[in-house]
């Protein structure tokens, strides 16, 4: 493993350190999805890696509710979309805000900015036409409702023709 230095001499150059990382430092993919898991990269997007955001999922009779924090983000700067017909695709961009005193350093700096991308496959009784989404104090909070149970068979009476 190779040890990745900063010759930094203040915070300002640690930050660009941080958001532009190691020029000679060749990222290479998580090999396989456990890895991926272990890393914290969702299903797609170990090519491109994104931060994740914490999330609940419960289950209720007629439902599945996702919880979501996404603190300091607007509704609007939140996109929530299904793809392929079973991915909830949860997107959103945080972006650090502009310093208007020149004279302001960072001191620490945890918070993460960039952007932000969830994946979940929904089960098969997911009814992806009946999705909500609303944002309340920072947590997003999704609905999915299920669809109704399959109505069981009836048996099938098969006319006997003569021969």
């Amino acid at each position: 493993m190779r040890n990745h230095s900063c010759s930094c001499s203040n915070i300002y150059d640690l930050v660009v350190f941080w958001k532009t990382g190691d020029p000679e430092y060749a990222w290479k993919p998580p090999k396989d999805e456990w890895h991926s898991i272990a890393l914290g990269y969702t299903s797609e997007t170990t090519s491109n890696p994104k931060a994740e955001t914490p999330a609940d999922i419960k289950e209720y009779p007629d439902s599945y509710v996702f919880l979501l924090d996404m603190p300091g983000l607007k509704s609007e700067e939140i996109k929530v979309q299904v793809e392929n017909n079973n991915v909830l695709v949860v997107t959103g961009m945080r972006q650090r805000e502009d310093e208007k005193d020149k004279e302001v350093k960072y001191v620490r700096m945890e918070r993460r900015i960039g952007k932000l991308m969830r994946k979940f496959v929904l089960p098969e009784n997911a009814n992806i036409d009946a999705v909500s989404a609303v944002c309340v104090d920072g947590v997003l909070t999704i609905t999915v409702h299920k669809l109704p149970p399959p109505e069981p068979k009836k048996p099938r009476t098969i006319q006997v023709q003569i021969g």
